[in-house]
């Protein structure tokens, strides 16, 4: 068989509507937006979710609303900024499922509209902690338990700003590059675990986190120039590129930050 009838077969063993079954999936951020797009069509397909937030109300009601239809999903309080957080968030996946097959890691947070040089201290350490290191630190937590099954499969949320730059957001925009390196990086430490490790870079998405753009007509015709599709993503846009990332047609991907950018020029 030559190599296209091998892709072929491969693509076609697929069923998406179950591609994800017996999979747990552990999630922070996920409660609205992106990660709560991801977590349905995770669970669409087949997979338990383990969903998070900083705040239990949040956690209650995205729990609520899953199961209201027929999913299989759970949830724990977590700021990934919080070291026993983070242990507790990958400790109730393992108690209520004994394993953990997918890390998304989508917590992030951004800052005013300010020049850079008028970015205080604390708020550029607490972008980069949040963005960068809280990051890198859930990854750490959970790979021991993806080594202990054979493999696993991580995406982290990265942004199309971070193969460019957007004035005023000087902090976030560093964190975004960074976890562009840390994809490369960590990628390449987990490939001899079978652990696969990508990222997913949105352009801007209509959510919470972007509301006061979003609902500002003067500030959002002005931005959406610079998307050729010249409107905002959905959050549902980018659920089906990270079970792509999470399936078996994704198994010889690693290292890669998947743009999703509605014509954003990210790239030459």
């Amino acid at each position: 068989m030559n190599l296209r009838g091998l892709l072929r077969m491969n693509s076609s063993a697929v069923d998406w509507n179950t591609v994800h079954a017996g999979k747990v999936a552990v999630m922070s951020a996920s409660t609205e937006g992106i990660g709560l797009a991801v977590a349905r069509r995770l669970a669409q397909q087949g997979a338990s979710v383990v969903l998070s937030s900083r705040e239990q109300k949040n956690v209650d009601k995205a729990i609520e609303q899953l199961k209201s239809e027929k999913l299989s999903v759970s949830g724990i309080v977590c700021n990934v900024t919080n070291r026993d957080h983070r242990k507790n968030l990958v400790e109730m996946a393992l108690e209520k499922h004994g394993r953990i097959d997918y890390l998304f890691s989508n917590a992030a947070m951004g800052h005013d509209v300010k020049s850079t040089f008028d970015i205080t201290e604390e708020e550029w350490t607490e972008v980069l902690h949040t963005n960068v290191t809280s990051m890198f630190l859930l990854v750490k937590q959970v790979v021991p338990t993806m080594q202990k099954i054979g493999g696993g499969s991580i995406v982290l949320t990265s942004s199309v700003v971070g193969y460019t730059f957007v004035p005023y957001f000087g902090a976030y925009c560093v964190s975004k590059t960074a976890l562009a390196c840390l994809t490369k990086i960590l990628a390449s430490e987990l490939s001899p675990m079978n652990i696969r490790l990508n990222s997913l870079a949105p352009g801007m998405t209509r959510t919470k986190m972007n509301e006061s753009v979003s609902t500002n007509e003067a500030i959002l015709k002005d931005l959406i120039k610079v998307y050729g599709f010249q409107r905002l993503a959905e959050p549902e846009e980018h659920a089906g590129i990270v079970s792509f990332l999470f399936s078996s047609d994704a198994s010889y991907l690693t290292g890669e930050t998947i743009v999703v950018g509605g014509g954003f020029r990210s790239r030459l």
